[in-house]
């Protein structure tokens, strides 16, 4: 969200000096009022992030990861507390049920808790104790849910008391504080680590999306006992950033399994059950149910919309009490196994992360990404761009899809609705790059490989990690993962190609400039990823409507003649 104001960025004062900036990052720690001083904690983690193939520290499995954060959610309550609140006093009360694991307390539409018990019981226990309310005139709907109202029976007036609270914020950083941060970083490697740590989702925040869909499945189990809410997408991908929308999908197929034990005798038992003519109609009818069920029904569940006639029929809602954008399909297991492909490879190299991040980044500052459907490209083929490009690399810095699938064993093998979604799941069996390339480096060459990409003619395939020939005419072909046959980026005209094009040529020579430029002692504008988020000058060039050639192929030739003539300087030195 915060990316959205990033056009503005014109009017901020632009008076960081190169030379002020390489000042050592521990002097700018201690400077008062300044966003760097949240910094400092995590120096250290950041050590390996120039390379990433250093950063080989085990991580979990993404089953493993999900199923911890369900066991936690269900644990969890959610809280609308008074303003005025003693936090000492409110956790005494809450640890009467049970010992209290951890909690944190954030502003929505009000104050909200979330406290996280130590065993499941704790949550029964507090429900039990909860009454619902009198509305007066109005009648509440009785609803047990884990989401509660506190109310105090006399006011605090231990002001000392409430001023300890420390509400943890859940959102990026406003355009003015990023630009501040990247302006005073040490290098375009810092600028990148620096931007995916103000950007990525925290640890609070992650919590608060599995609670939020562990909320929407106590809704959707009245119908459906034993089913499950599981969010997938950039929630759960580790490519998600501060206020991106919650993406949940009803699965139902954990109800199905429950019947797969081997029946005794010769006797087997079945469900009665409705008959519909196809899937499609089932997914649609459980759709409106459950989407009638948090209209009316779901505490916090505003702005209602069920979507059921697109390709992937959807609910669509806000939750208030969060603050997130959901979006709730069913059974989509294809795009959770996408997930989980983003999140191995997001793992594989620390670099991964920092350069997607950026060039989202790049991109929402642009106008070439939106959050509203379009001929725009979307976040996931951008992701999908950069993990080919990474695979182009030499040495490759990730592997491909296919040599994954080769590493994968008998636990692994995946099919869904015939697809083959197989790959090794434990991503430390995969031998780590040794590619060194440093992230100023990555960032330059992908505007330069993708400025200079025949789109023409050529498909984008992160399965064999080569460019191929387009099945169709689609300005943009990227294929799908894993159901091969479709094209993720089929909704990008050729206009916003081009504007994509343009603007990677213009970064590209943006930054070979600075190249050139870096030993001047006078250099008083915005440097690195900074110069890249400032509007276009090309865009401004093609507004002009001047009788030139296009500013993406003038800045094309442009690049060509840096690099000869870095070329020749190369070989005079050498020679």
């Amino acid at each position: 969200m915060a990316a959205r104001g990033l056009g503005l960025l014109t009017s901020l004062p632009l008076r960081a000096q190169r030379s002020q900036v390489q000042r050592p990052l521990r002097r700018l720690l201690s400077c008062p009022g300044t966003v760097v001083a949240a910094l400092g904690k995590e120096e250290q983690s950041s050590g390996s992030a120039e390379t990433g193939s250093e950063d080989r520290t085990p991580k979990k499995r993404f089953s493993e990861v999900q199923k911890e954060r369900r066991e936690q959610a269900q644990r969890t309550v959610l809280i609308h507390c008074p303003n005025k609140i003693s936090e000492k006093k409110f956790l005494k009360y809450l640890s009467q049920h049970g010992p209290v694991n951890s909690h944190f307390f954030y502003e929505s539409f009000g104050l909200y808790a979330v406290v996280e018990f130590s065993q499941k019981e704790s949550v029964a226990s507090l429900q039990n104790v909860t009454r619902t309310p009198s509305l007066g005139t109005e009648a509440a709907i009785p609803f047990r849910s884990r989401y509660f109202n506190l109310k105090l029976k006399t006011p605090l007036n231990q002001t000392s008391e409430q001023s300890s609270i420390q509400c943890r914020n859940q959102s990026s950083p406003s355009s003015k504080k990023l630009f501040e941060l990247l302006c005073c970083a040490e290098s375009v490697d810092d600028q990148l680590n620096t931007l995916l740590r103000e950007f990525q989702l925290t640890e609070e925040n992650s919590k608060l999306r599995y609670l939020t869909c562990s909320l929407i499945e106590d809704v959707a189990a009245a119908y459906f006992p034993g089913c499950t809410v599981r969010p997938f997408g950039s929630s759960v991908n580790s490519f998600g950033k501060l206020g991106c929308d919650l993406d949940m999908f009803l699965d139902l197929d954990e109800i199905e399994n429950f019947s797969t034990h081997k029946a005794s005798g010769n006797f087997l038992m079945e469900f009665q059950v409705k008959n519909v003519p196809s899937e499609r109609i089932a997914t649609q009818k459980i759709l409106s149910v459950i989407g009638e069920c948090l209209d009316h029904f779901g505490p916090g569940c505003v702005g209602v919309q069920k979507i059921l006639n697109a390709r992937c029929p959807l609910v669509r809602f806000s939750h208030q009490a969060s603050g997130f954008q959901c979006d709730l399909t069913t059974n989509n297991r294809i795009a959770l196994k996408s997930s989980e492909l983003l999140y191995i490879y997001g793992a594989l190299d620390s670099r991964v992360r920092a350069l997607v991040f950026s060039i989202r980044c790049w991109a929402r500052a642009h106008s070439l990404t939106s959050s509203i459907p379009g001929a725009w490209i979307t976040n996931f083929s951008l992701t999908v761009m950069v993990i080919f490009f990474l695979q182009r690399r030499s040495p490759p810095i990730l592997p491909t899809l296919d040599y994954l699938k080769t590493l994968a064993d008998a636990e692994d093998k995946c099919i869904i609705e015939g697809h083959n979604c197989t790959f090794v799941r434990d991503f430390n069996r995969i031998k780590p790059s040794g590619n060194a390339e440093t992230l100023e480096l990555l960032l330059k060459e992908f505007f330069e490989y993708f400025g200079n990409f025949a789109f023409n003619k050529n498909s984008i395939n992160i399965r064999q990690g080569r460019e191929q020939n387009k099945p169709e005419s689609s300005p943009l072909h990227i294929q799908n993962p894993f159901e091969t046959s479709l094209n993720i980026s089929k909704n990008v005209s050729q206009s916003q190609l081009q504007k994509f094009i343009d603007l990677a040529r213009e970064s590209a020579w943006i930054l070979h400039q600075e190249d050139r430029d870096r030993l001047s002692p006078s250099n008083n504008q915005p440097w690195g990823l900074a110069a890249l988020l400032l509007p276009s000058v090309a865009n401004s060039t093609s507004l002009a409507k001047k009788k030139k050639k296009p500013a993406s192929e003038r800045i094309k030739n442009l690049l060509e003649s840096i690099k000869s003539s870095s070329t020749e300087n190369s070989t005079a030195t050498n020679g």
